[in-house]
């Protein structure tokens, strides 16, 4: 695989983004259409349709790898408890083994059980017979009428803002430690005492918008970090409808609408841009992914890109908790930083946590070590081969960038190294796309008012 942009510290690398091109060039003449699709709640479907080479042809071992990687992908963009594979059933009836309790994707299979609370399924079928996209049609967000609270749960602090026809009125921001408390009370006090806060300053309660890191299915808590030393008992008991018990406190029937804290990062993005088809990516501890679609609305889709692959080398670098290679959170993260320090000729010291290993290497940077610069060229080129294998399930216009791992002259010289990628590899795609680093200042008051602008006033 020829890259006209390299990975200067990762000579292995294989972007998925080239390979998607080069199975697609590769089937003209020999290849059989298929379509992979994934199933949620209520019947959402989302599908994606390419060519691969034809079934029993010597290609079977090479098809199943792009196909699986390709599933794994869909599968953690849009969220679901079943993969439909359409047009090749020796693929299908490999995705199945695949995807089963015990088997190579079984981390895969019992998150999306919990999330979906369903049992995990893989359906073969022929392409005659091809599911078709479904998607949530409800439009979230950019609601500015009438009196609404905002409230953001972070890992660290807890921000809330009382805003009136879309003007913030009040906003606090509280430190809180979530994720140390097993006591579920801690939780939700501090949730009540922050909206009744914000409801002191408005003479009455319209709506309530919540934007909080995890996985949320019809505003109910599936995955969060934040709960993350709750037992699953009282996680079952007391946090899963924990925002939904909060506003009845407020106030009887009032409309409450819970988003992840990427998807709001977008959609407040996107209200200050004042355009649609915005993708939003936070590199920080790990990879955090939030989305806006062409018509401004927030897709109920799961935008877990810490797990979605971009690198198809086998030997890629394997995420401890997955158990999987080549996933975004090696590539897009602080840990992805640490995992270049020693290519760039950097030891850092294993006593520093993953933050101060970071704090290193940004401190190397603002002295103009070649060797970090080093580190920031090589993500700035896994980046811009990311960005066109994330096209290949989103519609986008504008990528805003952010993140501790963005911040100083690191982030400038990986937006850089990406947009050349594009500029070079992918020329429609460069047409299309922008690239944007926000002020951290609009991004948190625009965060706030975003999660206000979250539910419709009935």
């Amino acid at each position: 695989m020829n890259l006209k942009v390299n990975a200067k510290l990762d000579p292995n690398f294989q972007p998925l983004s080239l390979v998607c091109r080069e199975m697609r060039e590769n089937t003209t003449e020999n290849g059989q259409d298929i379509v992979i699709a994934v199933e949620r709640n209520k019947g959402y479907t989302s599908t994606y349709k390419t060519r691969i080479y034809k079934d029993n042809t010597g290609h079977d071992e090479e098809n199943f790898r792009f196909v699986e990687r390709i599933a794994k992908s869909l599968l953690w963009v849009a969220g679901g408890y079943k993969i439909i594979i359409a047009g090749s059933e020796v693929v299908g009836n490999k995705i199945k083994e695949a995807y089963t309790d015990g088997g190579l994707r079984d981390f895969d299979v019992h998150f999306m059980e919990r999330v979906y609370e369903q049992k995990f399924e893989v359906e073969v079928c022929s392409l005659e017979i091809a599911p078709k996209d479904k998607s949530a049609a409800a439009p979230i967000g950019r609601h500015l009428d009438g009196c609404r609270i905002g409230f953001d749960a972070g890992g660290s602090d807890r921000k809330v803002s009382a805003v009136i026809n879309g003007e913030s009125v009040y906003s606090e921001e509280v430190v809180w430690f979530p994720k140390t408390n097993s006591d579920p009370n801690y939780h939700y006090e501090g949730i009540k005492e922050a909206m009744k806060t914000a409801a002191s300053h408005m003479p009455r309660v319209d709506a309530i918008g919540v934007s909080s890191a995890g996985v949320y299915v019809d505003n109910r808590i599936m995955v969060a970090s934040l709960f993350l030393k709750v037992s699953d008992e009282d996680f079952d008991k007391k946090v899963k409808n924990m925002y939904l018990d909060v506003a009845k406190e407020i106030g009887e029937n009032i409309p409450i609408e819970v988003a992840n804290d990427g998807d709001v990062t977008a959609l407040a993005g996107a209200m200050d841009l004042e355009d649609d088809s915005v993708l939003g990516i936070a590199m920080g501890t790990s990879e955090a992914g939030g989305y806006v679609d062409p018509q401004g609305n927030i897709t109920g889709w799961l935008n877990e890109l810490a797990f979605v692959p971009v690198d198809f080398c086998e030997e890629a670098m394997v995420d401890e908790w997955s158990g999987d290679y080549g996933c975004g959170v090696k590539y897009f993260s602080q840990d992805g930083v640490i995992k270049l320090a020693p290519f760039a000729g950097i030891e850092l010291d294993e006593k520093l946590s993953p933050a101060e290993k970071l704090k290193v290497v940004q401190g190397l940077m603002k002295e103009g070590d070649e060797r970090a610069a080093a580190i920031y060229d090589t993500i700035g080129a896994y980046f811009g081969y990311a960005i066109a294998y994330y096209a290949e399930f989103y519609d986008i216009k504008h990528v805003l960038i952010m993140g501790r791992v963005t911040s100083g002259e690191g982030g400038v010289i990986l937006l850089e190294r990406a947009q050349e990628v594009l500029d070079t590899e992918f020329p429609e795609l460069s047409k299309q796309i922008k690239l944007h680093i926000p002020d951290e200042n609009s991004r948190r008051v625009g965060q706030s008012v975003a999660a206000a602008s979250l539910p419709k006033i009935n």
